[in-house]
């Protein structure tokens, strides 16, 4: 126990200590915490569909014909009629063969890497990439190359000097902490020229970005040169779950040998059939998607303007580089008791010196939100000294 009470002694002195903030009403543009109501800037509801009442509905509805539990995991009693249906949604959403459901987007990622990758592999990863992405590397005892973020160039070079018979790159789409988007043009080519499987972890993109809000991959017109296509159902999809879609022969492998997927018990029957219906909005609904990204544009300029770090992005993740963990969390705690809530990331979700607010905007949120937001990010920012007054 001495080791517990010394680590956390220590990320306290570090500013890397984390508490809970426990949210009392539905993730919308304004909810209560601890009694408080503040407009929300963190949640990744980026469709504002989490509330939505058609989803409630259909929620309801599964609870009525299914009841509550799904009874067993997917291989024995957990499969249901509704779990094929989502996956045929999943697989025409994404222009592939097939796909399977997972039970979070992590389970989706470690059961994917272990299950086709081992000691005989190279797995060559964005140093970015998501925490689960690299606890999948570990776990499956391949070779871990990881190379700088987003360069080709460095990539290049790693494959070349460690290329083996079989080889993998794997990179998120939209990366959830600095709202960049991989170079996957680039990514694809040297991957054909290479004789390299590909993987992208979609969870930010999807009902974000692409056609039909069908991902990063679609962004780029990639989508049938990727293949391993993952994703989430919880963010844009306003749901739970994990997913990998891809030919069938692949997904009747990771149905047989990925361990995370044959182990757990079924998602339950209301949030598979919210993630159905979801995505049956977010592909007939294009406007709601293209107010988000125009309102994402227009917010990260206003930032800007004011003189904050604010790197470029085409996704509503928006980052406010303030390096300093301390002060980053200075400025979040100061906006919350104005009420407005963006989280602070610090190290390890972020390197070391790259601390950040991460604002994330929901295609609910209104123009006085927005405007009550900036208008106080910025009185704020100029107490901190993070822009001048």
């Amino acid at each position: 126990m001495r080791q517990v009470t010394e680590r956390l002694d220590q990320a306290k002195k570090d500013k890397l200590f984390r508490k809970l903030k426990y949210i009392e009403t539905s993730q919308s543009p304004k909810v209560r915490i601890a009694g408080k109501d503040v407009i929300l800037f963190g949640s990744n509801n980026y469709l504002g569909l989490c509330n939505d009442p058609r989803l409630k509905q259909a929620a309801i509805s599964a609870i009525n014909k299914y009841g509550v539990g799904s009874g067993g995991s997917r291989l024995t009693t957990g499969s249901s009629d509704l779990h094929k249906r989502l996956e045929k949604t999943l697989a025409s959403f994404k222009g592939t063969e097939a796909s399977l459901v997972f039970n979070t987007g992590y389970m989706a990622n470690i059961g994917i890497i272990t299950a086709l990758c081992n000691k005989s592999w190279v797995i060559f990863s964005d140093r970015l990439n998501h925490a689960s992405i690299i606890d999948g590397c570990v776990l499956s005892g391949a070779k871990l190359i990881r190379y700088k973020h987003c360069d080709i160039d460095d990539l290049t070079q790693k494959i070349n000097k460690y290329k083996e018979v079989n080889s993998i790159i794997i990179t998120d789409g939209i990366f959830s902490m600095t709202g960049d988007v991989a170079p996957l043009h680039d990514i694809v080519k040297l991957a054909k020229q290479n004789d390299i499987l590909t993987m992208i972890d979609d969870a930010h993109g999807t009902g974000v970005l692409g056609e039909n809000g069908s991902g990063t991959a679609s962004h780029f017109g990639v989508s049938n040169q990727i293949d391993i296509l993952m994703g989430t159902l919880s963010k844009a999809v306003a749901s739970e779950g994990g997913y990998v879609a891809g030919k069938d022969e692949l997904i009747e492998y990771f149905k047989n040998f990925s361990r995370s997927f044959i182990y757990s018990t079924a998602l339950s029957p209301a949030v598979i059939a919210t993630s159905i219906k979801s995505l049956e909005i977010i592909e007939n609904d294009i406007e709601l998607r293209m107010n988000l990204l125009s309102m994402s544009n227009w917010f990260q300029k206003q930032l800007r303007d004011m003189g904050f770090n604010v790197p470029e992005t085409i996704t509503p993740i928006i980052t406010i580089l303030v390096k300093d963990p301390e002060r980053a969390i200075q400025f979040s705690e100061s906006l919350l008791e104005e009420g407005i809530y963006i989280p602070a990331i610090r190290p390890p979700t972020v390197p070391k010196d790259k601390s950040l607010l991460r604002i994330s905007l929901m295609a609910t949120h209104s123009q006085q939100n927005l405007d009550e937001a900036l208008k106080k990010i910025k009185s704020i920012g100029q107490e901190l000294q993070l822009i001048g007054g």
